[in-house]
């Protein structure tokens, strides 16, 4: 019988009676809190918002100002959720009019580094991405 010497990996051990690999696999309801989580994080005006706001507290109408297409009702829908996930925070001063200035909680200011993140990421392979999508319409047109 054959015998092959196989350099163990750093932190790993071999064992003739150690083959069953086991993997985390993340139960259904895990997957689905994720997927909430990240239909929060992900979608355009939320990530607006978030990164509007990690620039300085601000008042609705400044948000309103500085995003540019979006509607009131979108807005304080965005808002909403955000503040009930706890990234964002709503303080109302009783003055008349009511003010109520918006901002980022300590954990929506941890989110601020991987929107940016991405972001840069998109703006550097964007010309990457548009040259792949023009290959692949061509090819779609020719079959």
């Amino acid at each position: 019988m054959d015998t092959v010497s196989i350099k163990a990996q750093e932190g790993t051990s071999l064992s003739d009676r150690n083959t069953r690999v086991t993997m985390h696999v993340p139960d259904q309801p895990s997957c689905r809190a994720v997927n909430d989580v990240l239909s929060r994080i992900g979608d355009k005006w939320s990530v607006r918002v978030v990164m509007s706001l990690a620039r300085s507290t601000k008042r609705f109408n400044e948000l309103r100002r500085e995003i540019d297409s979006i509607s009131q009702r979108m807005l304080t829908r965005t808002l909403r959720g955000l503040e009930r996930d706890g990234l964002v925070s709503r303080k109302v001063t009783p003055t008349v009019p009511p003010r109520v200035d918006y901002a980022l909680t300590e954990l929506g200011d941890s989110l601020t580094g991987p929107i940016a993140a991405l972001g840069n990421w998109a703006m550097e392979n964007i010309y990457a991405i548009e040259v792949a999508r023009a290959d692949f319409d061509e090819a779609q047109e020719g079959d």
